[in-house]
């Protein structure tokens, strides 16, 4: 596919032998790029020219206008990030270098959470392979490929996931809405062994019947692990409501750490099913309930408001994604506004909040400011007591701001002044 906006060119003999026989081909990028600035993605805007007529999931060279070269970069025309770097020198994605980025990784989550059996051991760029995301639950692994170059490259990955980790079963789940901008169709199916029944695995001390068929996104969220841990410090003793609990992390953390009682929120009904399975799985006891957590909030509000005792003590806001662009970040930030608020009528003094935002287009501080928002409209005052985010085998990248989605905190209620 042509990119309208850039110059194609072919190479003459002096360069090919310029930019090597090894990757022929390429692309110039265009002055005050991200790229110069130390991101590893190109926007086709940020294209001045392509050589060697590269096809979609290809590896390409980067240069400069002053032939300077950049690096290696996965190429695909049919994305906004048209090309993806993933190192600096001249590279193929060959099996020596698979193996050696993925050994990488394994290493490090074995060193941030050694003996864990849940985790993330590949993360897509944090670990310099882009799009490409595999998860251990005990002796399964699921991938998922959301880059082109990857995709095509399954095979050899699967055969080097099988050679590192003798897994029982590897799954494929691309099931991803972003493979739509990739120009690749959704599938989920078993790559190596059989598909497993549901079965039962262990994260940060807590057991989840796990089913890597259904689940959300690979099967749970991993990400959230160390969070309900740490939420769970505050949770002995105290009232705990969960919303948008999905399978109960934090609800079981909570009701495991010595809550006094334990109410769990969501939507979906499979979602409640879990939440009552894996009490069972980890011997305590949780209200589950099957509703819209938005309706939830607003009626248990309105009762407190109506002169009500707070039936809880703390309160712990999870919500799925409420925006996936920026177009729809005023509405998203609507919908968080008033969960917030709402949570805090229901708070009493010495009450605690813990919220929780995976949306990639609402930053850490924009987040803070919707909650303020909501305090000063509700007449309350929090005090920060704790600055949550993603997991340790989630590892950020300084130059790569898009690798830090999660962010949370957890709030104290305090008198007004």
């Amino acid at each position: 596919m042509r990119l309208p906006w850039v110059k194609i060119e072919k190479l003459d003999t002096q360069q090919q032998l310029r930019y090597g026989t090894r990757v022929m081909a390429g692309l110039i990028i265009a002055p005050k790029a991200r790229i110069f600035h130390g991101h590893d993605w190109v926007y086709g805007t940020e294209v001045r020219t392509v050589f060697g007529n590269p096809k979609p999931g290809d590896v390409v060279l980067l240069k400069d206008q002053r032939d300077h070269y950049l690096g290696s970069a996965m190429y695909n025309p049919h994305s906004q990030i048209v090309a993806r770097r993933f190192s600096r020198r001249k590279q193929d994605l060959d099996r020596d270098f698979f193996a050696r980025r993925i050994s990488q990784a394994a290493m490090l989550r074995e060193r941030w959470l050694p003996g864990e059996e849940m985790m993330r051991l590949v993360w897509s760029e944090s670990d310099g392979l882009p799009g490409l995301i595999v998860d251990r639950y005990a002796d399964v692994l699921v991938v998922q490929t959301l880059t082109m170059a990857m995709y095509q490259r399954l095979g050899l990955i699967k055969d080097i996931l099988g050679d590192l980790f003798n897994p029982r079963c590897i799954i494929v789940r691309n099931d991803s809405p972003m493979l739509v901008a990739e120009g690749i169709e959704q599938e989920t199916y078993v790559a190596l062994g059989e598909q497993p029944e549901p079965f039962v695995a262990e994260g940060r001390g807590i057991k989840f019947m796990v089913d890597l068929a259904t689940g959300q996104k690979t099967g749970l969220y991993l990400d959230q692990l160390q969070n309900y841990q740490e939420v769970a410090r505050l949770a002995r003793g105290r009232r705990v409501l969960d919303c948008f609990c999905n399978q109960g992390g934090f609800a079981l953390a909570c009701a495991k750490a010595g809550a006094a009682s334990v109410t769990a929120v969501d939507i979906s009904e499979d979602a409640i099913s879990s939440v009552r399975k894996n009490a069972e799985l980890n011997g305590v006891e949780i209200e589950a309930i099957a509703e819209n957590a938005f309706d939830f909030l607003k009626r248990e509000s309105d009762k407190v408001r109506n002169g009500a005792d707070p039936k809880w003590d703390l309160i712990i806001l999870d919500p799925p994604s409420f925006t996936r662009n920026k177009k729809s970040l005023n509405g998203a930030l609507r919908g968080y506004k008033e969960i917030h608020l709402r949570a805090m009528q229901m708070l009493p003094v010495g009450g605690v909040l813990s919220t929780f935002s995976c949306s990639h287009h609402i930053s850490a501080n924009l987040f803070k400011q919707t909650i303020c928002d909501a305090a000063v409209d509700g007449h309350c005052t929090l005090r920060q007591t704790h600055v949550h985010g993603q997991s340790p085998d989630h590892p950020i990248l300084l130059n790569i701001p898009e690798t830090e989605y999660l962010k949370g905190f957890s709030f104290e209620m305090v008198p007004g002044r």
